[in-house]
């Protein structure tokens, strides 16, 4: 069983690391303009064609795929901090702090999540630092409240109890007992959030609200080219959003593998 498990995070890795190496090997070139290679369909020359402007799609759909990979791994990593902060918070500082978490959690699990994202990445200007923001600040919820019922099993554990009463300070006890047993649903949890985090990057950049159009980001070239499909160009569209569900895809299976062979149990519900 740990086998599959293995060879699937094998597999799940190599596709991630395709893109990245890609787009470094491809040369910039790709993303300059040649008039006389317009509207090409795919070829050997051009693998996934060419656009209006004359640019090579491969190229630019892995320079996208490396973008967004990057900003999903700054988002999903800062938004798990931010729960753990939050959930360590929550469980140990008493039922004041308990309620307020719980309030925050609520409020941002009941609004619809892409109004919340466009609220945000508005108010901060937009841009990849907007993005980035938006989406540390709405993806931490669900991982809050399970972290949060974690911590909060863990301090009636016999050794937690041990520990208090030999006057060992909650300091001590967070950082000795409760983080290491809380490492492996962090990092599963940073995982599991990148797929939504991409996605939410790729509709944020689609609706105009998220990076630059200078960018070569998968939601400016699948914004782009909703103009050129009616008009038979269909690989602008088919190969960036192909290649997009393959990553979000190998991330998922990334964490949930992951997440059977740290927890076998729990994997099984």
């Amino acid at each position: 069983m740990k086998r599959s498990y293995l060879l699937t995070i094998i597999s799940a890795s190599v596709l991630l690391v395709v893109p990245l190496l890609l787009a470094a090997l491809l040369s910039s070139k790709g993303l300059l303009s040649q008039l006389d290679a317009r509207n090409l369909s795919p070829s050997w020359n051009h693998l996934f064609g060419t656009d209006w402007l004359g640019r090579d799609m491969l190229t630019r759909t892995m320079k996208g795929l490396a973008l967004s990979i990057g900003v999903g791994t700054a988002a999903s990593i800062s938004s798990a901090i931010i729960a753990c902060i939050l959930g360590l918070i929550a469980a140990t500082l008493g039922k004041t702090a308990d309620r307020i978490i719980t309030w925050l959690i609520d409020c941002f699990l009941s609004v619809p999540h892409l109004v919340l994202l466009i609220l945000i990445a508005f108010a901060a200007g937009g841009g990849m630092k907007g993005v980035i923001l938006a989406l540390a600040l709405t993806h931490w919820p669900s991982l809050a409240r399970l972290l949060r019922a974690e911590i909060l099993a863990l301090k009636v554990a016999p050794y937690v109890i041990i520990s208090k009463q030999l006057g060992k300070s909650s300091w001590w006890i967070a950082t000795r007992h409760m983080l290491p047993h809380l490492l492996p649903q962090f990092i599963v949890g940073a995982l599991l959030m990148f797929p939504h985090a991409i996605l939410h990057e790729a509709a944020l950049t689609f609706l105009g609200m998220g990076l630059s159009p200078h960018q070569p980001a998968i939601g400016i070239i699948l914004s782009e080219s909703m103009k050129y499909i009616s008009a038979g160009m269909w690989w602008l569209a088919v190969f960036p959003g192909l290649c997009l569900f393959i990553v979000v895809r190998a991330f998922d299976m990334l964490a949930r593998s992951l997440y059977s062979i740290i927890d076998p149990s729990r994997a099984r519900q």
